[in-house]
């Protein structure tokens, strides 16, 4: 499928600062489509992955620096979770959540683990059980994405530690979970850091993060699309989309595989979802949403927004416009979008790490 380019353009690279005004005020900045509202679902501290658990009225929410998992509830099921508070402890860089047949599996830096879940009060008492160990323990890029496909499988996303280098062992690489063994299924990416699977094809779409250093509108971040195990998508001979490595483009390929969506340079898209629900217009099902944390090296800060990437029922990308943006106010950010899920109302949830929020984007007609 030809890629779709979504790129800004700016001219040196500085650092951005980040805006810390009330977020109840800022609310109303948010650009969105008629019809859609924004309003915070909790207060979580540095929200990164999360998995919604509509048995448990809950929200499990992943974490990069700290070393604790969260759990958000909701128990009435108005749109407000009302009791936020630390779950899992003693953890490692737990990025990565998912959710199956009664356990919260985590993706810390070095392994993932399972636990007993059925019963929330007792999750942190309760045995941890090593479901991979042995991934590269190492914090550039050592934050883990990880989910279910629709088979019940379970899959890994593992960064190149590195900005450009030639990624060792399972670096740069998306793995499949085999009784404590992996199964490689792609391989040529730079910081993969979210994954889902078509509602209708079956097919893994993934972010992937642009290498820095190439300049300001080079190379973009990508959303790829897995059409066939084994696939190469370029990385680190493309530095992102097309654009060659001067370290390795001389070993590109014509097998190597190319986005279907070609982001801004440095937007950082991270989570990406598929709306399944039947709360938003007809025209939105099936359709991805991906979180694009921004920019943190950009002459123009780019990026702090949620995208959708239009789509035909057959997964084939027809457009990529912007769907929730305002978190980006000229050069400073209060909010920086990081993963997005659904709840079993049809609404949307989009974490925040720097605002340490989760917002709930709704519809009503």
């Amino acid at each position: 499928m030809r890629g779709i380019s979504f790129i800004a353009a700016a001219l040196t690279l500085v650092a951005l600062p980040v805006c810390a005004q009330a977020p109840t005020a800022q609310l109303d900045r948010i650009k969105l489509p008629a019809g859609f509202k924004i309003d915070i679902f909790a207060q979580v501290p540095e929200a990164r992955s999360m998995v919604v658990v509509p048995d448990l009225n809950a929200v499990f929410v992943g974490n990069r620096r700290g070393d604790k998992v969260y759990v958000a509830i909701d128990a009435d099921r108005d749109g407000k979770a009302e009791d936020v508070r630390p779950v899992v402890s003693g953890l490692k860089s737990p990025n990565g959540i998912a959710w199956k047949d009664g356990y919260l599996y985590i993706g810390e830096q070095h392994r993932v683990i399972r636990i007993p879940a059925a019963d929330l009060k007792s999750i942190d008492g309760a045995k941890r059980e090593v479901v991979l160990d042995g991934l590269p323990d190492k914090s550039h890029h050592g934050w883990r994405y990880i989910g279910f496909d629709p088979k019940g499988q379970l899959y890994v996303t593992v960064g190149a530690a590195c900005n450009i280098c030639a990624p060792d062992g399972l670096e740069g690489k998306i793995v499949r979970v085999e009784n404590g063994k992996t199964v490689v299924v792609a391989s040529g990416h730079r910081n993969s850091v979210g994954l889902d699977w078509h509602p209708k094809t079956g097919q893994m779409f993934f972010t992937d993060n642009g290498a820095d250093n190439m300049g300001d509108d080079v190379p973009p971040d990508e959303l790829n699309v897995l059409t066939a195990e084994g696939q190469d998508f370029g990385f680190p001979a493309y530095g992102g989309g097309d654009s060659k490595t001067k370290e390795f483009g001389a070993k590109a390929t014509p097998d190597m595989v190319q986005p279907v969506v070609k982001f801004g340079a440095h937007v950082a898209a991270l989570g990406v979802h598929f709306y399944r629900g039947d709360a938003f217009p007809q025209d939105y099902r099936t359709d991805a949403f991906v979180a694009q944390h921004g920019s943190w090296n950009r002459a123009q800060p780019d990026g702090y927004r949620v995208m959708r990437i239009k789509m035909e029922a057959d997964g084939k990308v027809i457009g990529v416009e912007p769907f929730a943006e305002g978190f980006l106010q000229g050069r400073s950010a209060w909010g920086r979008p990081v993963d997005v899920k659904e709840l079993p109302d049809g609404s949307l949830i989009v974490s925040d790490d720097t605002g340490g929020r989760i917002y709930r984007i709704s519809y009503q007609k």
